[in-house]
Parts: structure tokens; sequence; C-alpha cells
């Protein structure tokens, strides 16, 4: 059974780390606050995007002609997984949902005889993967030094992808992140960039609205490695309002947990000095009595 020293020096290490769990708890809720501003105001963005290349890439697919960014290369033999998550930890299950969805999905690849590539996005995932498959892990990309995420970043790692596309490195390119619904929820998602996959919303045909110079197809040439950049820049957006969210609720989580176990270490220090204190009390009365 620990003494009062130990116990009183258990209350004052959980009472600093509570303090600090509280700290981040509340730079979490103001760096969230932006980044969730930051990801909501690039959603409209990116749906007029895809749907405005939707629209192309029907027109394109209808017409059997189209760049190698649309059309593939003809297989899916040799995968790219494209790994985004965070350079930090202390954020929940955050970074583990992602590396699950990936791990799930190479386990897949791998049994049908496929060829697979690991492209990470920060340090949590290549450490969480390295141990299993580091061996197929081609290329990292460090994010420690952003300290404001911008459309330079994803342009830069889009292209890398298409740096090795044109290479002749894969076929088939996948970016895994986490969509961000709210401080509690946070959804692992899988978007294929290349080939790309763009949907067309029900009953819109954009073709019919507008008319493209010089053509659809020199068009495509041009806006498919944006639409490559745009959808990285779009996950990496999420991908910073779910690690805050995440944060935030861990902190929390922590913050509380400190709490309670303070007041368990409290209880105990205090039955513990009152058995001393009635030790001594017992010993002192015995002592007089005996004179």
């Amino acid at each position: 059974m620990p003494n009062l020293k130990d116990l009183k020096n258990r209350i004052a290490s959980v009472k600093s780390t509570r303090k600090i769990t509280k700290a981040m708890q509340m730079v979490a809720a103001a760096k969230l606050r932006r980044a969730q501003d930051a990801a909501e105001a690039a959603r409209p963005y990116t749906e007029r995007f895809n749907a405005v290349m939707g629209g192309l890439t029907a027109s394109a697919a209808a017409s059997g002609q189209g760049p190698t960014l649309l059309t593939g290369t003809g297989s899916n033999q040799t995968q790219l997984l494209v790994v985004m998550t965070s350079e930090r930890g202390l954020c929940g299950g955050f970074n583990s949902t992602i590396v699950r969805l990936v791990r799930a999905r190479a386990q897949k690849l791998l049994a049908e005889g496929k060829t697979v590539k690991i492209l990470t996005v920060g340090k949590k995932g290549r450490e969480q993967l390295r141990r299993d498959y580091g061996s197929l892990m081609i290329e990292h990309v460090d994010m420690s030094e952003v300290k404001r995420l911008g459309y330079a970043n994803a342009r830069d790692i889009a292209q890398i992808i298409l740096t090795r596309f044109d290479a002749g490195e894969f076929d088939v390119a996948t970016i895994f992140y986490n969509t961000f619904q709210s401080v509690i929820s946070q959804i692992p998602t899988a978007v294929q960039v290349i080939p790309a996959a763009f949907e067309l919303e029900d009953g819109v045909e954009v073709s019919d609205f507008y008319e493209y110079e010089p053509s659809e197809e020199g068009i495509l040439r041009e806006l498919l490695p944006r639409g490559v950049a745009t959808q990285i820049f779009a996950g990496l957006l999420e991908n910073g309002a779910s690690e805050q969210g995440a944060r935030m609720s861990a902190m929390d989580n922590a913050t509380r947990n400190a709490g309670e176990m303070i007041e368990k270490l409290t209880i105990q220090y205090n039955r513990s000095r009152q058995a001393v204190i009635t030790n001594e009390l017992i010993e002192i009365i015995s002592g007089a009595e005996a004179l």
C-alpha cells in the first residue's frame, strides 16, 4: 500500500497532467474552428468542380477518347495507396481508423494478386504501416513543417503522384483520409483519383449547359491534373478538421478521467492519513495507560 508521500506525489502528478490535457483541449477547440471553416468552404468548390468534370468525362467516355488520366492504362494490376494521416498523436482513434481502412484494402488487393505500393503523407500513418507493409512503401511526404495548410501543399503531393503515373509505376491511385462530420464523428474515406472517377449528379448533363473551347478533350488534359490536386486538397482539409475534432474529444476525455483519478486518490489519501492519525492516538493512549 502506498504511503502518504507517494499518494501526495501521485495526486500532484495527475493534477499537472490534467492542466496539460485541458490546455491541449482548448488549443484543439480553437484550431478546430478554423479547420472546420476551411473544410466546409472547400466543399462547394470541390462538388461543383467534380460536377463539371463529371460532364466532361461522360462526354469523353461516350466518344471513346480522352487522356490516360481519365481512361487509365487499361490495367488495374498495380495499385497506389496514398495514406494521409497526422504528424502528431494524442488524437484518439483518428489515425488508427484510416490505417485500418488501408490495411483492409491492401490485404484485399494482395489476396487478389495485385501489386500494392504505399505513399504516406503524415508521420503517424507511416509509423503504423511500416511494420507490416514497410516493403511496399515507396515514398513519404513530411508535413511537419507546414504551419498553415494551403493548395500548394496538395499540388506538390499531386505532382509526386502524377510524375510516378507518367513513369508507369502504377495503374490506379486511391487516397485515404477522414471526412469530418462532427467532433465525435470522423468517417474514414477512400477516393480513387487515377483514373479519374467523377460522379455526375442524377439528371444533370453539364455538357448541355456549356460549350467548350478548344475541345472537351483538350480541356480535360489541362483540368485532370488539377482535379487530382483538388481531391487531395479537399482530403487534407477534411483530415485537418477531423484531427482537431478527434484531439479535442480525446483531451476532453483525458481531462475528465484525470479528475476522477484525482478524486479517488484524494479519498485514498484521506483514509490513509486518518488511519495514521488513529494509530498515533492509540499509541499515545496506550502509553498513558501504561504509566
